[in-house]
């Protein structure tokens, strides 16, 4: 198996990143194993190929997950590259999105992406290769009003992959965290990846108000284009030692660069404070 011959699946491949992803992946000549949980728009979004399995697959059941790895080992015996893509958007101040909401949330953006991990993994320790790419987002770096059950989801994944390397790097399974900025795909589409906080108080809704149309407005203007990060991603992952992470777009860039300066400068506030906390002689 060559690094241009690789069997890649993709978990959200029927719309936004997924999709561009998906057509980089098969353009440089990979074998792709495309999954949604609706197959119809998958097969709509990429067509058909003889390098392309389309499979059904909600990442937050564990079974589908499972059926959907056998399902690329019976097609094309391997895999060696997983996307874990598939993601949506709970917005709105944290008071005013529900128990149940945020718990979504994380079912969706942690637990579903580890769900699929769980299943793919045993693939590639038996292969001793392997490389598994997981979308956060500077969100997952940076905090920010408005999006905290979000970011919560996001910051999870982060501490999670960045774990896991050291678990899998002796098996020969290397892993990178993508975190871009805003592009434009469908994540703030509403009924589509985007959903409102569904609770009401007094106290949030002027802020709320005013804050709803800035996000709506901003879906269609997002500077990043999905199909440059899915050509750049399979770069990516044609390197011999690619990146734990990737900051992906300048907005993104410029976000979690400030974020690095912050922590610095708030250690260095207080180094005397923090460094003389040992017991003493």
């Amino acid at each position: 198996m060559t690094e241009n011959n690789q069997v890649w699946m993709i978990t959200g491949a029927g719309r936004g990143m997924g999709v561009d992803i998906a057509k980089a992946a098969l353009a440089a000549g990979h074998r792709v194993v495309a999954t949604g949980r609706n197959t119809g728009a998958v097969g709509n979004a990429l067509g058909t190929s003889e390098d392309l399995l389309i499979v059904k697959l909600d990442l937050t059941k564990p079974e589908d997950a499972e059926a959907a790895t056998a399902a690329a080992i019976e097609r094309f015996g391997r895999i060696d590259v997983l996307v874990n893509n598939a993601a949506n958007f709970y917005a709105g101040y944290f008071e005013e999105t529900s128990d149940a909401q945020v718990r979504s949330q994380l079912e969706t953006n942690l637990f579903g992406p580890m769900n699929v991990t769980r299943a793919v993994l045993p693939v590639m320790r038996k292969q001793r290769s392997g490389h598994i790419i997981t979308i956060s987002s500077q969100a997952g770096i940076v905090g920010g009003e408005f999006i905290a059950a979000y970011a919560t989801s996001k910051f999870a994944v982060e501490g999670w992959m960045e774990s896991l390397r050291y678990d899998l790097e002796p098996y020969g399974i290397r892993t990178t965290i993508v975190e871009p900025g805003f592009f434009r795909t469908e994540l703030l589409v509403e009924d589509a990846s985007t959903i409102w906080a569904e609770l009401s108080i007094d106290d949030y809704a002027a802020r709320t108000a005013a804050t709803i149309p800035g996000w709506r407005e901003m879906n269609g203007q997002q500077a990043g284009d999905p199909e440059k990060l899915g050509t750049a991603l399979v770069r990516i992952a044609g390197e011999d030692h690619p990146p734990l992470r990737w900051v992906a777009g300048a907005d993104a860039v410029a976000v979690i660069e400030q974020k690095a300066r912050d922590i610095l400068a708030q250690i260095d506030a207080h180094r005397e404070l923090s460094i003389h906390l040992a017991h003493d002689a």
